[in-house]
Order: structure tokens, then sequence, then C-alpha cells
């Protein structure tokens, strides 16, 4: 057989010819990619966990429970970067329908002063103490500071949208306070925000550094005579009532003894930080934890029942959510919810 009969064989398919003997050995069995293999085993996971999440999540929006839904819905829309997650599932009407059936009753009552009440063991409790407090859904530190003088209002150097505020730990350290804790609440669009600029009044040793002087709101602060003041007030009825220290937040969770009704799932379960006084004149700042395994967070509810625990007389509710942070002893005594760790603010409430 000639050499061509033989190609045309080949090429008919009839027959084929062995590989040359060097051509076996340069052959190369073909790689694997274990980097591509391992990002698609990542990818495979994320999506089956993202299925899983929008499925509960589904099944909690719009399943039997309302209880459930109002519950999720309240914890959301208290986040700066998770409100798209209500915005799903309801219109901005329905969001505010459920965010009013869940929510402080306010009375617009404001704090009268009343001369503090002698304790029977002043004299045996430590000046400041540290102490544990949890709930079914949370775990929380409380401060109880005898001496109401001690606590004051701390500003970051400048209120400007585009500079970057303080963090807890640098309000204690560049006052040299014992502890801190965050204060009001800030400019903070899409939960990206420096931290520089307060939303509403700050007023700092009886000196209206934001907000308006006609303009109500909801504040937590003290007065000249150390009475920690919470109600809606204006910023010229403030400086008129002598008060050297606020910011304003809220609700109002105790005002004058009476505990603010609170219906169904108020604020959802989210972190906390809240500021109250015993009647005889200690401080009580308490930081809950939230958004984590450990402390899925509190309602407004579980934060008043704390609080009169505690003896709490009044209470004003602070900021919350990444930026509740305590301070204590240069240590911080709390896990903050944020992955980067405590943000930076305008304003702290410190110890000296």
């Amino acid at each position: 057989m000639s050499d061509n009969q033989e190609k045309r064989i080949w090429k008919a398919g009839e027959i084929q010819p062995a590989a040359p003997a060097h051509a076996a050995k340069n052959q190369r069995p073909r790689k694997r990619h274990p980097v591509r293999g391992f990002f698609a085993v990542l990818g495979s996971l994320l999506a089956l966990l993202l299925i899983a999440f929008f499925g509960a999540t589904t099944i909690v929006c719009l399943g039997p429970s309302p209880a459930a839904r109002d519950l999720f819905v309240n914890t959301v829309m208290e986040t700066s970067a998770a409100k798209f997650l209500a915005r799903i599932y309801f219109s901005e009407q329905e969001i505010d329908e459920i965010l009013a059936r869940n929510a402080v009753q306010d009375d617009q009552a404001v704090t009268e002063t009343v001369d503090f009440e002698e304790s029977d063991d002043a004299e045996e409790t430590p000046d400041i103490e540290l102490v544990d407090v949890s709930g079914a859904t949370f775990k929380g530190k409380m401060l109880i500071v005898k001496d109401p003088s001690r606590v004051t209002l701390a500003v970051a150097p400048t209120f400007d949208p585009e500079v970057a505020g303080l963090r807890v730990e640098e309000f204690a350290e560049r006052n040299d306070a014992i502890a801190a804790i965050n204060g009001g609440g800030f400019l903070d669009e899409g939960g990206v925000g420096k931290g520089g600029m307060p939303l509403g009044l700050v007023i700092k040793d009886g000196k209206l550094l934001n907000g308006g002087m006609d303009t109500r709101s909801s504040i937590v602060g003290f007065d000249n005579e150390n009475h920690l003041i919470v109600g809606n007030l204006s910023g010229r009825e403030c400086l008129e009532r002598g008060i050297r220290d606020a910011v304003a937040f809220g609700p109002a969770f105790i005002v004058n003894g009476e505990p603010m009704e609170v219906a169904g799932s108020g604020g959802g379960l989210n972190p906390r930080t809240v500021l109250g006084q015993r009647a005889d004149g200690a401080v009580l700042m308490l930081v809950i934890d939230g958004r984590q395994a450990h402390s899925i967070g509190a309602t407004y509810k579980d934060c008043i029942d704390v609080m009169l625990e505690y003896g709490a007389i009044n209470a004003g509710n602070l900021d919350g959510g990444s930026s509740s942070m305590l301070v204590y002893e240069g240590e911080v005594q709390n896990i903050c919810a944020s992955l980067y760790g405590s943000r930076p603010l305008p304003t702290a409430f410190i110890v000296k």
C-alpha cells in the first residue's frame, strides 16, 4: 500500500495510525484550576444563602403573622443601610402605617425637676458601678454613676458633614474621661456618613451649638442642677430652663416616674443606648448589643423595663444601632454592631 493510499484510508476513518512514540511523551494531562473550583463552590453557597435569606424574609413579610412582619419592618427601618429590605415588600405608605402602629405613645410630657432623694445606702455603694444586663433577646451593660455632676456632654471640634467626627474612645481619651457613651443622631445618608454633623439641637455648657431656637424636638440632657431632662422642647425653652448639656434624640422612655406606653414591637430589635436617672440623682447609662449572635437586640419596651428595674424616674433614648458604644476605664465594654468598629460621631456623654 502506498503512502497516499494509506492517508486516504485514515481520512475515511477506516483505520487510525498509532501515535508516534515521541508524541505520546509530549502529551500532558489537562490541568485543573483549584482557584476556579473554589470560587465556583463559594458562589454556589452564596447563592443558596441569598435564596434562603430572601425566602425566609418573604415568609416573614408576607406570611400569616402580622407580629413577625411588624417586628421585621420596625427592626430594619431603624438601620441606615437595610431599609431597602422593607421597601422590597411594602410601599412607603404601608411602612409608615406599620411604624405608627408600633411606636412609643408620646404624651408630650417634659421632666419636672424635684430635689434628689437621700439614698439609704449611698455610703455603701461605689461611686461608679458597671453591671451586666440581659433579656430574652439581648445582653448589655449598665454604668451607674452616683454623682450626676460628673456626666457632661462632649462635642467634636467642628460640626461639618464633610469632616469626620470622633469615636467614643476618642471622646473619652481627649477629655480625660473615665467613661463615655454615644450621644445624639447625625447626618448619615446610606449609612456612610462621616459622623461630623449632628441632627437637631446640641447644647454644650449652656450654649446652643446646633439647631433652632424655636424648633421643638425630643431632647435628652442635664440642667444646671444636674437633673436629667427629657421631653419635647425648643432651643429657646432649653436655655430658659437652664439646660447645660443636651442633644436631640428620642423618644422619651420615662418622664416624671411614668413609663411611656409602647405599642407592639416599637423600634424592633436593635442595639440601644439609653440615658436615665434615679430619684437619688444617680445616672444610668445603658448600652445594649444587637444584630449579633449573642445579642439580637432590644425593643423600646425592653429598654423601659430595664430602666424601671434600676429605679429610673426619667430616661430617654439616644442614638443606637452601630453607634451604640460604652467605654469605661479605657476599655470598650460592649461589642459594636459595625464590622468596622465604633463609628465617628459628633457628640458623646462622658463621665469625668
